[in-house]
């Protein structure tokens, strides 16, 4: 069930609201930037989200085919959220579920987590290894 959650990013510049279902499963990405940012994100549609306070403290990054906005704070460098397109999906925006900041810890420990193989451009399967991520 859908539920407002609010977050933000280590300093509190950036704070956000949306409406997230957390027992819908959330995503971790073996690709070169998930790897190293350890994303772990739940896909929101953009009606969904609502940015509260922080828009120009954020500073964005693309690579690749630059279909993804990944957004973080200039003064802390918390990755609060991001926005894409997919292909498979359409427009949606990746909540860092680890900047939740009015989700209990039980909340967090019942999502549940889908890998996907960003590495390989397999994203409808999981890695081969995932503990690392």
């Amino acid at each position: 069930m859908k539920k407002t959650y609010h977050g933000s990013c280590h300093c509190g510049a950036v704070r956000f609201a949306a409406e997230i279902d957390l027992a819908a499963p959330s995503l971790r990405c073996n690709c070169s930037y998930c790897l190293k940012i350890r994303c772990w994100a739940s896909l929101v549609p953009p009606a969904d989200f609502r940015l509260l306070a922080g828009e120009a403290d954020l500073s964005e990054y693309r690579f690749g085919e630059h279909r993804e906005r990944h957004y973080f704070c200039r003064h802390c460098g918390v990755r609060p959220f991001g926005r894409g397109d997919s292909l498979r999906s359409g427009p949606f925006v990746g909540i860092g579920v680890n900047c939740l900041d009015d989700a209990s810890a039980a909340e967090l420990a019942q999502i549940p987590i889908t890998f996907v193989d960003g590495w390989h451009d397999e994203w409808d399967a999981p890695p081969q290894e995932t503990r690392h991520l």
